[in-house]
């Protein structure tokens, strides 16, 4: 902003431009990563790995492993059990996620797969 003449006028807008952006909130940053053997978070924008106490992870990503029993479920046709298939199961290593950050903290939200493996 020009001051023409009034500097006061400048450093007036200058305040109130900082102060607005720091009560502004922020949109929230997603990224893709991957899970490395530690467990840390390798983000791909990022260069250093979060360590797993350092993030977090929605509940679905923690229910189990691939093949674990989950439930006894009763249908018409009987009663038997449900176990999780693969693509409910939690993180392991190896598993690339798309993330978000939320103030400063990352939020693994899924594990993403190739789509032609669905």
């Amino acid at each position: 902003m020009a001051n023409r003449g009034n500097p006061g006028i400048a450093r007036m807008a200058d305040v109130l431009d900082k102060r607005m952006r720091a009560h502004t909130p922020k949109a929230l940053d997603m990224d893709f990563g991957e899970i490395t053997s530690g467990y840390q978070l390798k983000p791909n924008n990022f260069s250093k790995l979060i360590p797993p106490s350092d993030y977090e992870v929605c509940r679905q990503l923690t229910i189990g492993n691939a093949g674990e029993y989950l439930t006894n479920v009763t249908t018409p046709e009987g009663n038997g059990q449900a176990y999780i298939p693969d693509s409910m199961r939690k993180l392991k290593p190896g598993d690339r996620v798309v993330f978000i950050w939320v103030q400063n903290t990352p939020v693994v939200l899924d594990i993403i797969v190739k789509a032609d493996k669905l």
